[in-house]
């Protein structure tokens, strides 16, 4: 490729630029899709980052990986600007895009809180570049002076934004820190009162001040508004239990690094529902339809830090 360091291919065959590029695409996408809670636009800022990095002298970058982050975080500070604008006229809640995860991600208990359904809506509340510093600083423990230089500010201004921005997230974040195991019971005991129908058993599951959300983009039906306590919100899933039961399959799945059910209809995925627990009781549901963003649900996203 023009402007690219003329040395040999790798092993498999790719040119250096490509080689270095594919080494660091998971953690690309995951700075990306942290940032912008859309699958499909990480996607496109991966394809931007390419093409910019393909004409980059490789013999002039001291830290391939940091540079690599740098393009990567000013094009999808670009997208969560214009992100910003077509949530403005999106019909309903919006909800971050679910991603079928492998176990490993669940095993990182950092990254799987940074990228949980819960904490995702968190970061939705910071303004874009609040939200490039917090994730590179808290997720990815770059340098300041990576993250001054990835969003174009000072490092003196960096400091002050994280500060901010670890205040803001600080007084919203879901609480605690909830095992794997926890979480799991929590959900088999979800499962099992949709598919058997049992309100009381429903509400033994349920914190009181749980919320429920619903993302169907205008395409699928889905509640416009978050329904708020565990009475409202039994009542609303023992609405749909009889549909559920009678024409859909349940299956447990990793989403976003931590338990979820996946619905199925005639064997296409047409609900996920990721849980938020704590402290053994489900504090939040967050339900996806919108099909536009079930597409990452076949087969595992790998994510990185």
């Amino acid at each position: 490729m023009a402007g690219t360091s003329k040395t040999a291919a790798d092993g498999n065959g790719h040119d250096p630029a490509t080689a270095v590029f594919i080494t660091h695409r998971n953690l690309l996408f995951t700075v990306a899709y942290e940032m912008l809670g859309s699958a499909a636009d990480a996607e496109d800022v991966l394809q931007e980052t390419w093409l910019r990095w393909a004409g980059v002298d490789l013999g002039t970058i001291r830290d391939q990986r940091s540079y690599l982050v740098r393009i990567a975080t000013r094009q999808a500070l670009g997208r969560l600007r214009t992100l910003g604008r077509r949530k403005e006229s999106y019909v309903g809640s919006w909800l971050p895009e679910p991603l079928l995860t492998a176990p490993d991600v669940a095993e990182d208990v950092e990254l799987a809180e940074s990228v949980s359904m819960a904490m995702m809506l968190v970061l939705e509340t910071l303004a874009p570049t609040e939200r490039a510093v917090f994730v590179l600083r808290e997720v990815f423990d770059l340098s300041y002076e990576e993250i001054a230089e990835a969003v174009g500010k000072s490092q003196a201004a960096v400091r002050q934004i994280i500060h901010r921005a670890r205040a803001h997230v600080s007084a919203r974040r879901p609480r605690g820190v909830v095992s794997q195991t926890e979480t799991r019971d929590a959900l088999a005991a979800f499962q099992h009162a949709l598919e058997t129908g049992e309100m009381g058993h429903l509400l033994d599951i349920l914190a009181p001040d749980v919320v429920f959300l619903g993302d169907g983009g205008g395409v699928k039906q889905a509640i416009l508004h978050p329904v708020h306590g565990a009475d409202e919100v039994a009542r609303l899933l023992a609405g749909g239990f009889e549909r559920i039961r009678a024409t859909m399959t349940v299956e447990a799945a990793l989403v976003n690094g931590a338990p979820a059910l996946v619905f199925r209809l005639d064997g296409e995925v047409d609900t996920v529902i990721a849980l938020h627990v704590d402290d053994g009781l489900i504090a939040g549901l967050y339900s996806v339809r919108n099909p536009a963003k079930l597409s990452h649900m076949e087969h595992a996203t790998t994510l990185r830090r």
